[in-house]
């Protein structure tokens, strides 16, 4: 216990294990990546913004996602990339700095949740509810549900990271290419018993909620679909689900596989490689998913991301 340090301001980060060879097509491609994630998603937010006929509900709440990724990636990509070029040695990161990452973190993945079930309740509406959708979707419901997927991911995770700070430290070396709340609560030499609960409550909520809503809605959009013989509302109802179905299976996926090989510490390599990609696939996917539904966002991509590929 002598040679511990006792809550060190200045953290180490053990970042990716990547071979010298490997370094600079490593760094290229989360380069690039994140380019890509930046201009395609700032793109999409000011496209909605500015074009009239993109205010609609189903668009003013899908811009969430793209502001959502816009943030989870800026705070953690930059510093990634500065890293990779840096020897271990000196992957230096204050504890601050760690916890606005940690909490930026755990904000992206989990309003990516709430983002996407008020979304699904959107759909629902839209396609149950068609005659009433006009009188239930108003302005003021999108921004009800704006803030309430908002609110709800920052009260979560807000707890989460507080929990965690209330810890004496006494290591410092974050085991992971970026700060998290768990990396954080492993500093501690104090019982971290109330953070490993509260942890497990509300990953099994959040999930719990946001698959129950997924099932609960395209269930009924299901019976509707096939129940009716309008052949154009199924039609809508396969062009708007099938999308965010996607996007929340990808998601899903992502974020699955990282608590998937959490179990298994001889694969921790692969772990930290899917904490990346959990920020950088959806952000990439997402503005090109949404782009084929959307002849707007279809033509602002034709014209002004792809010449720059």
């Amino acid at each position: 216990m002598g040679n511990f340090t006792y809550n060190s301001f200045t953290l180490q980060l053990e970042g990716l294990n990547v071979s010298k060879e490997s370094v600079y097509p490593v760094f290229l491609f989360f380069f690039f990546s994140y380019l890509f994630i930046m201009v395609a998603n700032v793109g999409i937010v000011v496209l909605i913004f500015n074009d009239k006929s993109l205010h609609q509900p189903m668009y003013l709440l899908f811009s969430n996602l793209p502001f959502n990724d816009i943030l989870g990636n800026s705070i953690m990509v930059p510093r990634l990339l500065s890293d990779i070029l840096l020897p271990p040695s000196e992957r230096l990161i204050s504890y601050y700095e760690c916890v606005v990452q940690a909490f930026t973190s755990h904000m992206f993945g989990t309003t990516s949740h709430t983002v996407l079930m008020i979304m699904a309740f959107d759909r629902y509406v839209a396609i149950c509810n068609p005659l009433r959708y006009a009188a239930i979707m108003t302005n003021k419901m999108v921004v009800k549900l704006t803030v309430s997927a908002w609110g709800v991911a920052f009260v979560l995770v807000g707890i989460l990271l507080g929990l965690t700070i209330r810890l004496n430290r006494c290591r410092t070396m974050i085991m992971n290419p970026y700060c998290d709340n768990a990396s954080l609560f492993k500093l501690s030499c104090d019982s971290v018993f109330i953070n490993n609960v509260y942890g497990l409550t509300f990953t099994v909520v959040l999930f719990t909620a946001s698959i129950g809503t997924m099932v609960l809605t395209y269930t009924k959009i299901t019976v509707i679909c096939l129940t009716s013989k309008n052949k154009s509302l199924n039609s809508k109802a396969l062009k708007t689900c099938s999308t965010h179905l996607v996007v929340y299976l990808i998601m899903m996926f992502s974020g699955l596989s990282i608590i998937t090989l959490h179990r298994f510490p001889q694969y921790s390599d692969y772990r930290k490689l899917c904490s990346i990609l959990f920020h950088i696939i959806p952000g990439s996917l997402n503005p090109i998913i949404y782009g084929v539904q959307s002849k707007e966002i279809k033509k602002f991509f034709s014209k002004k991301i792809l010449p720059l590929l």
